[in-house]
């Protein structure tokens, strides 16, 4: 029995795509094996770990979770587009600064997801950071590097020193 191939239209990091994509590949599998787009990493495959995190018309989402054919028509943006666009630029100084992306596994999924965070504005707690970023597993760092790194960076746009 041969697998369904679908032809999808999809825009990925503001690039307009078309593709012919099998009816059960993931999002992240298309992003990673047809785009070549491998920043976005593949964890545990169940949403759980956050190393699959992108975002899918603008909101934040597990890539495991979601099938390509599913995005037919919509916009995706990876770590590589929002690395690219310079829109986590001092993010991505501060986990740097900070030492907190050790391997760095799980860094393209905490850094989507520190966007998100920050884009609501103000200085979220600690507590309000950690929270938001619990869906994304670490096993390097022990977290705190990284909450650090997404506070200084919340003063720093608040009008702070990072």
């Amino acid at each position: 029995m041969s697998a369904r191939i679908l032809d999808i239209n999809i825009r990925v990091n503001g690039e307009d795509i078309s593709a012919r994509v099998e009816a059960r590949k993931t999002l992240v599998d298309f992003l990673r094996e047809d785009l070549a787009l491998t920043g976005t990493h593949i964890g545990c495959e169940h949403g759980v770990c956050g190393a699959c995190t992108v975002r899918l018309d603008g909101a934040v989402l597990r890539g495991c979770l979601v099938l390509a054919v599913q995005c037919d028509g919509a916009a995706v943006e990876t770590i590589e587009g929002v690395s690219d666009s310079g829109a986590i630029a001092d993010l991505q100084l501060a986990f740097q600064q900070r030492n907190a992306l050790q391997c760095g596994y799980c860094t393209p999924g905490m850094l989507i997801g520190a966007q998100d965070l920050l884009a609501r504005g103000g200085v979220p707690s600690r507590d309000a950071i950690r929270e938001h970023l619990s869906g994304n597993y670490c096993r390097c760092t022990g977290y705190q590097a990284i909450v650090d790194a997404i506070e200084s960076v919340a003063q720093a746009r608040a009008g702070g020193k990072l």
